[in-house]
C-alpha cells in the first residue's frame, strides 16, 4: 500500500465521517491477509471510496477504461484502478484481476453492475460469477446503506449530513457459491448467491 493511496483513505475516511456521519459495522470480519473479492451493493459514485477507507488493506478497484487519460490517469492508477470494458470482461483484464489476487490483494466488485437507480438491490451479473470461477477467491460481502441519498444516480451534488452505513459481512468461501460445472447457469447462480448474502447484511 503506497503513502499516497493511505493519504486517500484519510481524507475520504475524514471526509465520510465529518460530512455524512459515517459508521463501519463488521471491520472483524476482513481478513488480515490472502486475495478476496470484496463484493457490494451499488448505490452511489461515493461507494468506491467509501468501502475503501477503512479497509486495511491495498484494495483494487474497476474504473471505466475511457477515464485513464493524462493526468486523471496517472491518478486512479495511483488509486489501484484497473481500466475495464464496461460491456465486457475481457481477455487482457480478466489476467490483470488475476494477477492482483494471485498477488494476494483484494479487489472491490459490485455485482449488479451499475449503480441502483433507488437503492434497492437489482440483479447480479454473470461476470462475477465467471470471475470467481476461474479466481476461484474467497467473497467478503459488503453493504451500503444510505449513498443513495447521499449521491444517487442523476445527483450533481452531494447532500451533507445524510447518513453513511458500510457493514461488512462474514467471509463467504468459494466451494460454498459454486454449484460445479454441471450447473449450466454456473456464473448466473455463483452470482444469485453472493447477491443473497449481500442482501442479508
Amino acid at each position: 500500500m503506497n503513502l499516497f493511496y493511505r493519504f486517500a483513505q484519510l481524507i475520504s475516511w475524514l471526509y465520510f465521517r465529518i460530512f455524512h456521519r459515517m459508521e463501519v459495522k463488521g471491520l472483524h470480519n476482513i481478513p488480515s491477509a490472502g486475495a478476496f473479492i470484496l463484493a457490494s451493493n451499488h448505490t452511489s459514485y461515493f461507494d468506491p471510496p467509501a468501502l475503501g477507507c477503512k479497509l486495511p488493506r491495498n484494495l483494487h478497484y474497476f474504473a471505466r477504461d475511457s477515464l485513464f487519460f493524462w493526468p486523471l490517469g496517472l491518478l486512479i492508477r495511483n488509486l489501484n484502478s484497473i481500466p475495464v470494458n464496461r460491456s465486457q470482461l475481457d481477455i487482457a483484464t480478466l489476467k490483470r484481476v488475476l494477477k492482483v489476487l494471485k498477488s494476494g490483494d483484494p479487489l472491490l466488485v459490485f455485482p449488479e453492475g451499475t449503480r441502483s437507480p433507488d437503492g434497492k438491490l437489482g440483479g447480479g451479473k454473470k461476470g462475477i460469477g465467471l470471475l470467481l470461477a476461474k479466481s476461484q477467491s474467497n467473497v467478503l460481502p459488503a453493504r451500503v446503506v444510505g449513498g443513495c441519498q447521499v449521491l444517487g444516480k442523476g445527483m450533481l451534488i452531494p447532500r451533507i449530513g445524510r447518513k453513511l452505513v458500510i457493514t461488512y459481512g462474514p467471509l463467504l468461501r468459494f466451494e460454498n457459491l459454486d454449484p460445479g460445472k454441471s450447473d449450466s447457469h454456473r456464473y448466473e447462480t455463483i452470482a444469485n448467491r453472493v447477491l443473497d448474502a449481500i442482501s442479508k447484511l
